[in-house]
Parts: structure tokens; sequence; C-alpha cells
């Protein structure tokens, strides 16, 4: 059975990594919710993509240069300000907190493959083990080396490689840096490779599957999971599937 996790929330629908995104996907079926973490300057962890505010947020200057109090003050409502209102910054602790009231998985994705905040591993899994979190996490990024670091810290909480060109032979390359699953674009994924990565015992969660037919296409070949920002989209098409 393909799990739906919705991609920073239900992006497509809610501003990308609020609450109020998280709290959308879950309202519209998905098992299990994705989302990006940073540190800010005074090293609290943040959820939220770019490494820049300048994108989601009315602020400007990059994540790591903010103290948290003062990132807290910026509006994440994006584009959906007249549908959500003022929208603050989480931070994972928060996410965490609410993931207690439901059964949902989470996909961390460490944004470390451009800024290489150190320690970000240690803290998100000291997290990560507060909440009993360890069976529902999934951590994943670009940076494979930061992966590699988590799994040696932490074999009992999955890995996935991110990775958005073609890879050979992806499920060798995974096992190799002791992910268990791989999370590729999803233009960059034949369905041979993805169905030779599952028989191998590597799970397959391709991202960010917004177009239907290509919906229909991976749940007929029953990958391991879709990513997505439409999680209420992948929910209609597997009801009319049954």
């Amino acid at each position: 059975m393909t799990h739906i996790f919705g991609h920073r929330g239900a992006a497509g629908t809610y501003p990308e990594n609020t609450m109020v995104s998280f709290q959308a996907a879950e309202k519209f079926g998905a098992d299990g919710i994705e989302l990006d973490v940073q540190f800010t300057k005074d090293h609290q962890i943040v959820v939220i993509h770019d490494e820049t505010v300048n994108r989601t947020t009315n602020g400007k200057g990059a994540v790591r240069n903010y103290l948290y109090e003062d990132l807290r003050a910026l509006d994440a409502s994006y584009t959906f300000y007249d549908k959500v209102g003022v929208q603050p910054i989480p931070l994972l602790e928060e996410v965490l907190e609410w993931l207690k009231t439901n059964n949902l998985f989470l996909n961390i994705e460490f944004k470390n493959n451009k800024v290489p905040y150190r320690g970000l591993e240690e803290e998100v899994i000291t997290l990560i083990r507060k909440y009993s979190m360890e069976e529902r996490t999934i951590l994943s990024s670009f940076n494979h080396y930061s992966m590699k670091k988590c799994h040696m810290m932490a074999p009992d909480i999955e890995t996935a490689i991110l990775y958005k060109e073609g890879l050979h032979s992806p499920w060798a390359y995974a096992k190799k840096m002791g992910a268990s699953a791989i999370h590729p674009n999803y233009r960059y994924i034949s369905d041979g490779i993805a169905e030779l990565t599952m028989e191998n015992g590597v799970a397959v969660r391709p991202y960010t599957i917004n177009d239907e037919e290509v919906m229909r296409k991976f749940l007929k070949m029953n990958v391991t999971a879709i990513i997505t920002d439409y999680p209420e989209r992948v929910k209609r098409i597997m009801q009319g599937v049954k």
C-alpha cells in the first residue's frame, strides 16, 4: 500500500512548512508529512525550506543570521495570507509536540547541502528521541555524508538518500550509505529502476508528484510512498483505485 506524504504539509493549498499546512495534510488523509530543518543564529531548529526567508516570508536575509525570536515575528503565510492570516515559522519541537496527537510519519529533510549547519544531526536526533519518534521518522538530505553520519549515530532511525539526477543502481548506493530508502526526483527514476530498488529491499518515495497521471502511474507500481503538495489528490485517486 503506497503511503501519501504531504510535501511541506499540504503546500499546494496552504503555506508550506507551517502548522496550518501540516494540519491540513492530516485532514486530507496523508499518512505522513515532509518538512525541512535549519538552525537559527541561536541554534534553534526551525522548519523552513530556503536558506533565506525572502521567498516565503515578509522578511529578508539568511535563516542562520536570525535569532529565533526575530524569525518568529515574521509572517510565513507566503501567498495564502487571505486564506490563513499570519503564520509563524514553527520550531521542529512544535511539530513533534503536535505529532503526539496523531499517528503520522515524519520525513525531516536536513537543509545542510549548501550551509553546513554543524551539529544539526545530533540536535535533531536528540529531539526525535525526546519525543520517542524513532519508529515514525525518516531523515533525508541531498547531503549524503550527513545521512551516513545520522545512520552511524542512530541506526534505529531510517535514513533516505535524496537526489535530483539519475543514479546508477540506487539500491546499492543507498545500502553503502546505510540508508534504507531513496527519495528521487520523480522525473529521474525509470519504472524499472524503481521496481529493482524495491526488489532489493530499499524503499522508494519519489518527489514532488503533483500531476494526477503521474500519481496514477506510481500508484500502479505500488511505490513505497508518493511525496506531493496535494495529498488530497492522491487520496482521491486511491479511493477511486479501490
